[in-house]
Parts: C-alpha cells; structure tokens; sequence
C-alpha cells in the first residue's frame, strides 16, 4: 500500500480537505476498495481524537492562526484546510495537531486553560496520552488508549524543562486513566517542551531520572498561541 494513499485518507478522515475534495473522496468510498480500506485504518488509527474532543465548528481563520505557528506555509486570506498540508507535516504531526486543536476549543470554556498540551506517542505514531500542564504545580493527563504495565512496574511522567536541568518527574501513576499531577515548582512550561512516560520500579526510578523504556512521549505547544 502506498504511502502517498494512507496520507490522504489521514487527511480526509481529520477533515482537512475542502468541501469539493471531501465530497470527491467520500463518493469513491463505495467503488473503491483500497480507498475504503485506507480510510478505514486512519478511522481507527484517529479513534483517540474522536473519543478525547467533542466535535466543534472551526473558525474560518483558524488556519490562518495555526500555520505559523507550525511552520507549515505562509498566512494567507482565507486559506482553507486542505491537503497540502499533508506535503508540510508527517502523519504523526499532523494527529497531534488535530488533537491539540480539538482539545483547545473544546475545553476553553470549562475552567482554567493549561499553558501547553502535550500529545504523547509511541514508537509507532500512535497517540497514547495527552498531558495538560498548568504551570503552579498542577499538570493532569489524559489516556486515550489502554496500556499494559507489567507486573512490578510502574508509570512515571517526565519533563524537560531545561538541559541543565535535566529530567524531572511529574509524578508516579497508578493506571491508564485521566489523573492530576502535582510536580515540583519548575518554570512555566515552554513551547516545544519534552514530556515522556516510563516504565520504572514500583515506587519510581531509583535515581531520580528516566531509568526504564519510553511508553510515549511529545513535545509541548502553548495555548496562548492559538
């Protein structure tokens, strides 16, 4: 199957074609196969998003705001969402873009908005976990898919809020549900910082800094910039 198939039906099943190429693309689901396939893989593949943020109406300018931000193209008058994106950002970017977007609209009004939210990923692009951090010693994260801890391990959150600093922990968790964290007093969180969960010994890593393999992890985007 070719790359360039499953990167348009990512972006069809995100809604980032326009009206004319959505109505194409959905007309040949019924006489198409490979088509039908593809798309149902990035269905399931975007499942987290579908479960995670509540469908809103997007503002017609929310391209204009978004792209430079992420480098994607110049802002430009009524610029719709459409494929070319696909040309500028890898599927992966792309779905943690789309959440983030989904998760700033549709959780603005129901109290105060973190600093930056963070979709966190495993080795195979697949959205594990969304961290949201507050800033004041307050972060929470999300898990949009279940993950298997083995026996006589535990979940650690890190971050990187710096280099010199180094790695520090978040907080231990005790499953795969939405949970608040209360870290350490650390700056307030910046744009393009790392977040990971580990698998480390019960009770946490012995030395205070990553020790066990990489469940996921992304990098942070502010709120304030949309």
């Amino acid at each position: 199957m070719s790359r360039d198939i499953d990167d348009l039906a990512d972006t069809f099943v995100l809604g980032l074609c326009d009206a004319d190429d959505a109505a194409r693309l959905e007309a040949k689901l019924s006489r198409d196969a490979q088509w039908a396939q593809a798309v149902g893989r990035a269905r399931d593949r975007f499942l987290p998003l579908d479960q995670t943020a509540p469908a809103v109406t997007l503002p017609d300018d929310l391209w204009d705001r978004i792209a430079p931000q992420i480098g994607a193209v110049p802002p430009a008058a009524n610029r719709p969402f459409a494929p070319r994106l696909r040309r500028f950002l890898p599927t992966a970017v792309a779905a943690a873009v789309a959440l983030m977007v989904g998760l700033y609209l549709g959780g603005r009004t129901l109290g105060p908005e973190p600093v930056v939210v963070a979709v966190l990923m495993d080795e195979a692009g697949a959205a594990r976990a969304i961290v949201e951090d507050y800033g004041h010693e307050t972060a929470r994260i999300r898990f949009v898919s279940d993950v298997a801890v083995p026996e006589g391990r535990q979940m650690q959150v890190w971050t990187l809020p710096s280099t010199d600093r180094g790695p520090v922990s978040l907080g231990l968790l005790n499953t795969d549900r939405t949970e608040t964290l209360a870290p350490p007093t650390l700056p307030v969180p910046a744009d393009g910082q790392l977040y990971e969960i580990t698998l480390e010994p019960l009770g946490g890593s012995p030395t205070d800094r990553p020790t066990g393999a990489i469940l996921a992890k992304g990098f942070a985007a502010r709120q304030d910039r949309i």
